[in-house]
């Protein structure tokens, strides 16, 4: 399922440009436009959710895909012993700027605590 005015929905429909980094048949990665860090990829669900809450037990694996794609992609960029961060943020006093769960996987440097 997907919205056609949704950012991320086009972006995994292959309608708008992205730098992909990784894509199967449950999720597609891309480097943000916006990093916070040398390695900052947003891991998106084909199937459109919009927040956290909007989740039910029907999609566990697709969240399951969503952190199994950030250990490929943290691996396939070498910082997976070093260490990297992953995010997700519900709504937008908690940051949440595009209404579609993406996983926020940050790496390549040092990060603090707490981030923010």
């Amino acid at each position: 399922m997907t919205e056609p005015d949704c950012l991320f929905c086009r972006i995994a429909a292959g309608k708008l440009d992205a730098d992909i980094v990784f894509q199967n048949d449950a999720v597609v990665a891309f480097r943000d436009i916006n990093a916070q860090a040398p390695t900052h990829v947003l891991i998106i669900p084909r199937k459109h959710v919009a927040t956290i809450n909007d989740l039910d037990s029907a999609d566990a694996p697709i969240v399951g895909a969503l952190f199994l794609a950030a250990q490929d992609i943290a691996e396939a960029a070498g910082i997976s012993d070093v260490g990297y961060r992953v995010v997700m943020n519900c709504n937008e006093g908690a940051g949440q700027s595009v209404f579609h769960i993406h996983l926020h996987m940050l790496g390549g440097r040092k990060l603090g605590w707490p981030p923010g």
